[in-house]
């Protein structure tokens, strides 16, 4: 057993928490707002991700999972203490490291023996040596070696992530430093790789470009495919069956969102060009994915005309099913887009509507996918959630005042649709 700290209660920060217990370990969570720490005291998990709350509790009920705002409880006789904070983008596009900073300085003023930090957050290369150098300003008296260890959760999906991962990175200075840090997932047993600093914090930025980069490539694929009388869920499925490409993130629909893509690949961008070379490939993978989120605004258009006294439903919110996070949702954008072109928007999502109140005040939220139909003039799938796939069709259709449906995640089969009597427009589908 390792008596861990680690510092931020987000979706990196309480999962990396909650799992490093359930391994057995003792772990302190140290959280700077208030309200959030009395809320997990209470076993209140502030986000929606499915099993975190059960492995919360459990940990907690036993004992091995605390929750402070304080440094000066949670640091003095840790021997890891993770860093799990946030880092958006700065004005130039590039990660902010003040809560880093913050964190790290904290750490240094509160130690009382050795400490390895674990870099968890998304942070730019370079960035250990910077939290070396703070560490150095505030501690004088004892030896701390910091580690990079990118983390590789999807919200949605991040407890079967965590405890099945496809491998461990690990960046560090010191070869002893990264053995320790390897033995806390020696339970796991997955694959570890250990390379110097630089090139780990760079495998979570490549690995993200990478992923946004196909995103945005089946979409292109998608608009050519519209033009060519193609169907591209089809040509994604081909594809797919190469092994050498393989089928994941190659749907097409309308784009990428969440804490994730848009930020990292933005950084990374803005890091390629402070250092002197001009990403031409990123750069367009952002102005890709920029227009995707509109295409179903368009596509709306081209069934109904002027939008203007239009009742239009939107089912989904979040930027991806089995979560609430609306960070860069598209359904922020197209629910604007909507607004400004004068039309009425209700909408429903299973679990993100209460966060996105706060964001989208102007929307008629309804209790469920046929109150967001009833007297639509169409209905846009945004959130590929499973309730929506399992809808009723014949009760949707009923429920309609013109039954338009565009589909920015392709759950439907045109066909069907089109059957039942549906005005139905796909992404790269005809």
């Amino acid at each position: 057993m390792s008596r861990i700290s680690v510092i931020g209660a987000g979706y990196v920060g309480l999962t990396t928490a909650a799992c490093m217990a359930d391994l057995g370990n003792d772990v302190s969570v140290i959280e700077v707002d208030a309200d959030r720490v009395r809320a997990l005291r209470r076993h209140r998990i502030p986000f929606f991700e499915p099993g975190l709350k059960e492995v919360v509790q459990r940990n907690a009920r036993a004992g091995r999972l605390r929750f402070t705002c304080s440094y000066h409880d949670a640091i003095p006789g840790a021997e890891f203490a993770f860093i799990a904070v946030g880092t958006p983008p700065s004005p130039n596009g590039e990660a902010d490291l003040s809560q880093v900073e913050a964190a790290a300085a904290a750490v240094a003023r509160n130690l009382s023996g050795p400490l390895v930090i674990v870099n968890k957050s998304t942070v730019p290369i370079g960035t250990a040596r910077v939290v070396s150098d703070v560490v150095r300003r505030h501690n004088q008296h004892f030896c701390v070696e910091v580690v990079s260890n990118p983390e590789f959760l999807r919200e949605g999906s991040a407890l079967q992530d965590f405890m099945h991962p496809d491998r461990i990175v690990i960046g560090a200075d010191s070869r002893e430093a990264a053995e320790r840090v390897a033995e806390l997932y020696a339970p796991l047993q997955a694959p570890v790789v250990i390379y110097n600093v630089a090139t780990a914090e760079m495998v979570k930025y490549a690995s993200n470009a990478f992923l946004a980069t196909r995103i945005s490539f089946v979409n292109e694929i998608a608009r050519i495919c519209e033009r060519v009388d193609a169907d591209a869920k089809l040509v994604a499925e081909g594809m797919g069956l190469d092994r050498r490409i393989g089928a994941q993130f190659l749907e097409p629909g309308i784009g990428y969102g969440g804490s994730c893509f848009p930020k990292d690949v933005q950084a990374l961008a803005a890091m390629a060009e402070r250092y002197g070379y001009h990403p031409e490939l990123l750069q367009a993978v952002m102005d890709i994915n920029r227009d995707q989120h509109l295409l179903v605004v368009e596509k709306l258009v081209q069934c109904l005309g002027s939008l203007r006294g239009q009742a239009v439903g939107m089912l989904g919110l979040a930027f991806k099913p089995n979560t609430d996070d609306m960070r860069e949702a598209p359904s922020i954008e197209i629910a604007r887009a909507l607004l400004a072109r004068g039309a009425s928007v209700r909408a429903y999502d299973p679990v993100a509507m209460e966060r996105a109140r706060t964001l989208l005040p102007e929307l008629d939220y309804r209790r469920d996918a046929y109150a967001t139909a009833r007297g639509a003039d169409a209905v846009l799938v945004v959130t590929e959630w499973n309730e929506f796939r399992q809808l009723d069709l014949h009760r949707l259709r009923r429920a309609m005042r013109r039954p338009v449906v565009v589909d920015g995640r392709n759950i439907y089969d045109p066909a069907l649709m089109r059957r039942l009597g549906f005005v139905y427009r796909g992404v790269g589908r005809n």
